[in-house]
């Protein structure tokens, strides 16, 4: 009997929710035929059947979410069946590679982020988003089992390794506070440990030793611990750093529970949730605004819709701003960077992948455009409408989705006249951009003229981004997009 295991759809991702089964039990199943959808934090896709033979048992039900390495199902092999193709064996062995150079780091108390779908240069080494949105677990040195009870330490959730879950900012923040991993009751899915988990944890042994502090005058002056002063008052209502304190349980009106729903935080939404709580705790958000005259860009692109159209092209707004945003990149580069919270070090990045924020009705999805500055308007205006409409339908792939230098979000394709935009961790900037509205300006003769106006709102992450120099940087998208024969002529 073969068992039928969860594999690494992204290496990435931890776990992934049985969506629809395709097979039933009893059913004869051949090779790479597809057994079940499975949904990640990432996308949809179809898992095939790594060996032919009989369906004897559906280990998952639909709506399970199961562990990567987790048993889904059993298969009886057919008599005679080839052996299990090598490819998935030489993947453990990577994943099993990687595990060992996760360990030797932690052994030197790093923190070791998620890993990369690639190992290439454009994986946005340590990416935060990724290891946010695959709850990743990573091991810190320190964070044993230090004033843990026998009992705790046998119930605790933990990897098949033995390492307790977590998500990685559940471990710095437990590191910072002091607070054993071991000793947290984890809320997540499978026991994992989030970070209300050790804000209420740290809470209650603050409040437990309490009574400690008031001990008699006649006491050993070594009995109080000596770097452990009382918390102030404030400390109530913040933790470390500043992180509020985990809300209360939300409890339904009485009288209103036949008005309710709930669902699970799971698939795309919890993946939109843990990027945007990564994009809060680990940038510091700035924002400027600027606003750009389009009118020469909206006669120009009037006058060559047709000629795109015959050319089977969809030509919008945003390949024309792909082409502005990667040349003041160029100008600009501390924009093209991210920040390796590892290793503590900045990454500089010499290409020009642009993340498009896509609307879909499983919610926000940032596909990613790679090498922007070597494509025409065309090849933009192509690529556009063929990954929108894949992202819309759930047919991206997980590499699809990494690798961004910088992001892009059209707010004013819905009507929005201004916005705020979440950076999209781990890039340093995302640009907003926003509807195009006609009114009244004073041009460079002093007359009042209509133009068409579109605002752009920049947020940045101002460790890695100065203000003057992504003020510059929209002056630069601003003087491009205002004179379309110069974003067009100039050498990106």
């Amino acid at each position: 009997m073969k068992e039928i295991l969860l594999p690494e759809l992204a290496e990435s991702v931890v776990e992934g929710e049985i969506l629809k089964w395709l097979v039933s039990e009893g059913d004869t199943i051949v090779l790479e035929q597809p057994l079940c959808e499975v949904m990640t934090d990432k996308v949809t896709v179809e898992l095939p059947s790594p060996v032919a033979g009989v369906l004897r048992r559906r280990l998952a039900g639909e709506g399970d979410v199961v562990a990567v390495h987790g048993v889904i199902a059993l298969i009886e092999e057919a008599e005679g069946a080839a052996p299990q193709a090598p490819a998935p064996a030489a993947s453990v062995q990577a994943a099993s590679v990687q595990e060992q150079e996760e360990r030797a780091q932690e052994d030197q108390g790093s923190i070791v982020e998620a890993g990369h779908l690639t190992g290439k240069a454009d994986d946005d080494a340590s990416s935060l988003f990724r290891a946010f949105a695959s709850d990743e677990q990573v091991q810190v040195q320190g964070l044993g089992t230090r004033g843990a009870s026998a009992t705790q330490t046998a119930t605790q959730p933990a990897r098949a390794d033995g390492r307790v879950l977590a998500v990685p900012a559940a471990r710095q923040l437990a590191r910072e506070l002091n607070v054993p991993l071991a000793d947290v009751r984890g809320s997540g899915p499978n026991g994992r440990i989030r970070v209300s988990d050790v804000l209420a944890q740290h809470q209650g042994a603050a409040a437990a030793s309490a009574p400690a502090i008031a001990a008699p005058a006649g006491a050993a002056p070594t009995a109080a611990p000596a770097a452990s002063p009382p918390a102030p008052a404030a400390s109530a209502a913040k933790g470390a750093a500043g992180l509020p304190v985990a809300p209360a349980q939300y409890r339904t009106p009485r009288g209103y529970e036949h008005l309710e729903e709930r669902a699970p935080l799971r698939g795309m939404r919890r993946a939109i949730s843990n990027q945007m709580q990564a994009s809060h705790l680990y940038t510091v958000r700035t924002l400027t605004v600027d606003e750009v005259n389009l009118t020469k860009l909206v006669e120009f692109r009037a006058r060559v819709k047709d000629d795109a159209a015959a050319a089977g092209v969809k030509l919008s707004y945003l390949p024309f701003i792909f082409r502005a945003v990667a040349a003041a990149l160029r100008r600009y580069p501390s924009l093209n960077t991210s920040f390796d919270e590892a290793t503590q070090e900045i990454v500089h990045k010499r290409y020009y992948n642009i993340g498009m924020a896509v609307a879909t009705d499983a919610g926000l999805t940032v596909p990613v455009i790679r090498d922007v500055n070597h494509k025409s308007v065309f090849e933009l205006a192509r690529e556009v409408t063929d990954i929108a409409g894949r992202a819309q339908a759930g047919k991206l792939q997980p590499d699809e989705l990494a690798g961004s230098t910088f992001s892009v979000t059209n707010i004013g394709s819905i009507g929005a006249l201004f916005s705020f935009p979440i950076i999209n961790v781990p890039d340093a900037a995302i640009l907003g951009v926003h509807s195009i509205v006609k009114r009244p300006i004073v041009d460079e003769y002093d007359n009042i003229v209509v133009a068409h106006m579109m605002y752009l709102s920049l947020s940045f992450d101002h460790r890695l981004v100065d203000g003057a120099e992504a003020a510059r940087f929209c002056r630069e998208v601003i003087r491009l997009l205002e004179n379309p024969d110069r974003l067009l002529l100039e050498a990106l």
